[in-house]
């Protein structure tokens, strides 16, 4: 068995780590499954790092027994996004492929976009290779709430390509965020698309 995004998604809320943490813990507490609960130790040490508490996450993520293909691909997100946050991209670059490496599973295509997409972050001269990727993996997805990475992907291209000055570019990468926002993503996604979608516009 592994973690529903849905389940997560009642458990998370990123602008509250710390509260976010507490309810993790608990989560973890009261799992039964030992997957289950490896990977949501593995979204402690998230909230965790999302606190600047990089030491407490690395300690937590050695004490998670990866022995799934799903613990690994988390484990190894966690691991490379805490060094990213920490401002050393170029250490967590094989966290994140090891990442894609791990969620190669049809089932897993969730993680796989996401460690693809935190490669195009941290691994900046070649983002746009590694967006394709993401995208390319989503071709075969009905998921609404996997093809909610569209948004990402497609917002973090416009911003990349509006601060190299490729405004008409960032317009169009904007635009496919924007629609992707009004077909799969939250209230606050679709304000965030419309106001980037201003931002460009303005440099136009």
């Amino acid at each position: 068995m592994t973690l529903s995004q849905a389940r997560l998604d009642e458990l998370w809320d990123f602008s509250d780590p710390v509260a976010s943490e507490g309810r993790l813990r608990q989560a973890v507490d009261d799992e039964t499954d030992a997957g289950v609960r490896a990977e949501l130790q593995t979204q402690v040490a998230r909230a965790l790092g999302l606190q600047e508490r990089f030491a407490e996450a690395d300690a937590t993520l050695d004490a998670v027994a990866i022995d799934d293909d799903a613990v690994a691909a988390r484990a190894a997100l966690e691991r490379g996004r805490l060094r990213n946050s920490a401002g050393d991209p170029d250490a967590a670059i094989p966290y994140f492929t090891a990442a894609v490496d791990a969620a190669s599973r049809p089932d897993l295509v969730f993680l796989r976009v996401d460690a693809l997409h935190m490669l195009a972050i941290a691994d900046a001269d070649q983002a746009d290779e590694w967006t394709d990727a993401a995208l390319a993996a989503l071709a075969a997805v009905d998921d609404p709430r996997t093809l909610r990475w569209r948004i990402s992907l497609h917002n973090n291209t416009g911003w990349r390509l509006l601060d190299a000055g490729r405004v008409a570019e960032a317009l169009t990468a904007f635009e496919a965020a924007r629609d992707a926002a009004t077909r799969w993503g939250t209230p606050q996604q679709l304000q965030w698309a419309d106001e980037a979608l201003v931002e460009a516009r303005i440099r136009l």
